[in-house]
């Protein structure tokens, strides 16, 4: 019949992608610290079968907090400034949300379209012209940087005589205030938002342990405040130099971008960033790299033993250890039946590399396993996995 319904052959493969989907990052543990568009971060991870640790490590301050940017607002109006520097879209769109609250937007934005525009990036281009103005230039690589060597190429290298006003996002990028002054801007800035700590650091205390244990794959930072901000409270908190150990040796960083970045290289790491700045080119370089962490697979004794991500199967049944006990089975498993060193794995538990710690944690491990032997000793230097190898032809 002409009218009859096709069958529907596309719908069992999307049932397939999507339960693909499902299951690409089951078994991994990602720490979020973004407090802006967290939700839509974790649920992409979750929906790709991820366990997620948020702990928001900068939130915005209420607008309430921030009467300054109404005062930077008259200052703008009264100076009428030649160029403005707009560095992000939240930013440009909260400062017209507090001018319009105040009875100054529309003065705002006739004064803004006197002056000469340049914005940091798609975003904050996007931003400018939902306000019915637009830019005369944009830097090539979102940063702020190149934004002001785009200025002062502009300006033949000088700005005497030149009012230039400057949107900043978050924390003052003193570096480029000063290279602006330097060619004789007379400069206002106007900050729309700031970071604070949020209340109660429960949460945050526990992402540094947890990455201080070993227990994520990877930590996302989508603001480098943020990162100078989890630096900062793992000083506080005498764990600084664990946590840049753990970030070496065992726990991924990923940077939505260069800018975000550069506090990370700068402690010596060397994050993930996407090529395109955005939250979802970084969830797909998250997804991508640790989804190349596929199942790795050892041949034991008690049946095969399984790894990917925080998830291990022996024999085709899965166990849940203790974090300690799969710190340590992951060494050992990464040593894949070599041994590894008393000293090596003691100083995976403690700062102090402590003997009694490790000997307990091991007879923890034993007593988790269906076969306690899989764990062997080699006295005086360590402690192995058994491991069945392939007969030599």
């Amino acid at each position: 019949m002409a009218n009859e319904a096709a069958p529907d052959t596309a719908a069992p493969g999307k049932a397939a992608a999507g339960a693909e989907l499902e299951t690409v990052l089951k078994g991994f543990r990602v720490g979020v610290t973004s407090h802006r568009r967290a939700e839509d971060l974790i649920e992409a991870l979750e929906r790709r079968g991820a366990e997620v640790l948020h702990a928001p490590v900068l939130t915005i301050a209420p607008v309430g907090q921030d009467l300054g940017v109404i005062d930077d607002t008259r200052r703008t109006l009264a100076a009428r400034p030649d160029i403005c520097i707009v560095t992000t879209a939240y930013g440009m769109r909260r400062w017209l949300e507090v001018a319009d609250a105040s009875g100054l937007g529309e003065e705002l934005v006739e004064v803004l379209a006197d002056a000469a525009l340049y914005v940091r990036g798609p975003k904050a281009r996007g931003a400018v012209r939902a306000a019915g103005l637009a830019d005369v230039g944009i830097s090539n690589d979102e940063t702020t940087a190149t934004l002001v060597d785009l200025v002062l190429r502009d300006a033949g290298g000088r700005l005497d005589g030149k009012s230039v006003v400057m949107q900043l996002h978050g924390y003052t990028d003193a570096a480029q205030l000063e290279r602006l002054r330097a060619a004789g801007a007379q400069l206002i800035t106007v900050t729309p938002y700031r970071w604070v700590r949020p209340e109660g650091e429960d949460r945050l205390e526990s992402l540094i342990a947890a990455v201080c244990a070993g227990e994520l794959d990877v930590v996302t930072f989508t603001s480098a405040p943020a990162v100078d901000a989890l630096f900062s409270a793992a000083h506080e908190l005498g764990m600084h130099a664990q946590l840049i150990a753990a970030f070496r040796q065992r726990v991924a960083t990923a940077a939505v971008g260069p800018v975000t970045a550069a506090p990370l290289e700068a402690a010596g790491l060397r994050p993930w960033v996407p090529d395109r700045f955005r939250m979802g080119a970084l969830i797909k370089l998250v997804t991508d790299n640790l989804s190349r962490r596929q199942t790795r697979r050892l041949e034991t004794p008690a049946g095969p033993v399984e790894l990917r991500g925080r998830t291990m199967t022996v024999a085709g049944d899965e166990l849940v250890l203790a974090p300690a006990a799969m710190l340590l089975f992951r060494a050992l498993f990464d040593a894949g039946g070599a041994v590894v060193p008393r000293d090596a794995l003691a100083r995976l538990l403690t700062q102090t590399g402590s003997s009694h710690a490790l000997d307990m944690a091991v007879n923890r491990l034993r007593n988790a396993l269906p076969s306690p032997d899989l764990i062997q000793t080699v006295v005086k230097r360590g402690y192995r996995l058994r491991v069945e190898r392939s007969p030599r032809s």
